[in-house]
């Protein structure tokens, strides 16, 4: 697995194999592996992220946006919506050029079609989110908006992290053409990472609570690709 997908550390090694087949693997043991096994090539490892961890008693989504560039060189905003408790990706949108109030509603009710609304939403002071359409959009759907600390990435760790994920894991390794192509892109992550990646603050888990089934002989096992070959799992055969 380290060969396949070098930026993998330890822990999430160890989740992955223990998710994939309902092991109880110690990070340690897959470090003392590593070092008698395995010789990484230079520059090859990933910078680290902090975890915090935090729960929401009531249904609280966080919302924020993004750019990114296509090869093209066009300039695409990306706004991202997640489930804050369970660390579900909701859905992604993508738009070219600038975005006004018409546009932030429509690309929110697109990210998050085929869900149910939530009671809060928390976002960041992005002067996006005071346009009169915005906040006239919350008020029909009965949305609380949660404001995060100006200047203070910290108070909207979660989305920022997870940008931070599609950025390294994704988008620095891809590249796309349209709008069209890089939300095909987004939606393949987003079943990842919902459903096959491993989370720490989850202990291991899920975000769909995936668990890993028990099984007789971990050598039947099989290898599964996620967004076009850019991750390589293990999966119980």
């Amino acid at each position: 697995m380290k060969q396949r997908n070098p930026r993998f550390g330890c822990p999430r090694i160890a989740q992955q194999i223990n998710l994939a087949f309902g092991l109880d693997l110690d990070k340690d043991v897959v470090r003392r592996i590593l070092t008698n096994h395995y010789k990484p090539v230079s520059g090859d490892r990933g910078p680290s992220w902090l975890t915090i961890l935090g729960h929401a008693k009531d249904s609280l989504w966080s919302i924020d946006l993004f750019r990114c560039e296509s090869i093209l060189l066009k300039t695409y905003s990306v706004m991202v919506v997640m489930d804050q408790h369970t660390r579900k990706i909701i859905g992604f949108s993508a738009h070219a050029g600038n975005v006004d109030g018409p546009n932030l509603c429509r690309m929110f009710n697109q990210a998050t079609a085929k869900h149910g609304w939530p009671n809060r939403i928390s976002s960041d002071n992005d002067p996006l989110f005071l346009y009169h359409r915005w906040k006239a959009n919350l008020r029909v759907l009965e949305i609380e908006e949660i404001k995060s600390l100006p200047h203070v990435p910290m108070s909207h760790p979660f989305v920022e992290r997870l940008i931070g994920s599609v950025r390294r894991e994704l988008l620095d390794h891809t590249f796309f053409w349209t709008a069209a192509d890089l939300e095909n892109k987004l939606h393949a992550y987003q079943l990842y990472f919902n459903v096959h990646r491993c989370h720490s603050s989850r202990n291991g888990a899920t975000p769909a609570d995936k668990m890993g089934g028990k099984i007789v002989d971990i050598k039947d096992y099989r290898w599964s690709k996620h967004c076009r070959g850019l991750f390589d799992l293990p999966a119980a055969a």
